[in-house]
């Protein structure tokens, strides 16, 4: 009776330590309630990704009419797959010279959408692109997960005129900050507000 009750609380540990191990856990569910995961079709097969995610007061520093209009829409701030810190959030002058705009990648519904939020309206946002979040994984390194792969960042009119060397004939320097939009490790492109809209600056001839 004892050697059974024995083998029988070995046996119980064993489940356990199978079951709620750490390394078991990653791999079937985020470590973070607000981290997604699952699976999709990748190179014709069924494949794991994470993403991971920040509520929005993670990001103090934006202003309050930002932060509501934010929580009003349920967005959370997705992460890219190298990210070390609090990142696709960016404060820049991208409406003018000196302005204080910020732009967010907010994540709501399984969609994630590039929103900017110019100084004069930070009650309206102007939204520059949306997409599904599992059309914006892709395979990093030697994980085993597809990752986040979408970055916003700011760039400055001498970020901009490098981007623009290569050109045949490099258009004049801009005056204010763009917004770079990227692809991690892929490709990156800039949008540009001019003129009460936004476009998209040439890179290439």
């Amino acid at each position: 009776m004892i050697r059974g009750r024995f083998q029988s609380q070995l046996l119980l540990s064993s489940v356990i330590l199978i079951c709620c191990s750490p390394g078991i856990r990653a791999q079937n569910s985020p470590a973070n309630p607000l981290d997604t995961s699952g699976h999709i079709m990748f190179d014709g097969h069924s494949t794991p990704y994470l993403i991971r995610h920040l509520p929005v007061d993670s990001f103090p520093q934006l202003p309050l009419a930002v932060q509501a209009s934010l929580s009003h829409r349920g967005c959370l701030i997705p992460q890219t797959y190298e990210a070390h810190q609090p990142e696709n959030v960016i404060h820049a002058s991208l409406e003018h010279p000196g302005s204080s705009d910020w732009a967010v990648l907010c994540s709501a519904g399984g969609v994630t959408s590039l929103l900017v939020f110019l100084s004069t309206n930070y009650a309206d946002p102007a939204v520059l692109a949306t997409a599904p979040e599992t059309e914006r994984l892709q395979s990093h390194g030697a994980s085993p997960f597809l990752g986040f792969n979408w970055a916003i960042d700011s760039a400055s009119s001498e970020d901009v005129h490098e981007a623009q060397l290569g050109m045949r004939h490099p258009p004049p320097r801009v005056d204010h900050d763009a917004l770079a939009d990227s692809i991690v490790d892929r490709r990156t492109i800039y949008h540009f507000f001019s003129k009460n809209a936004w476009i998209l600056l040439d890179t290439q001839d």
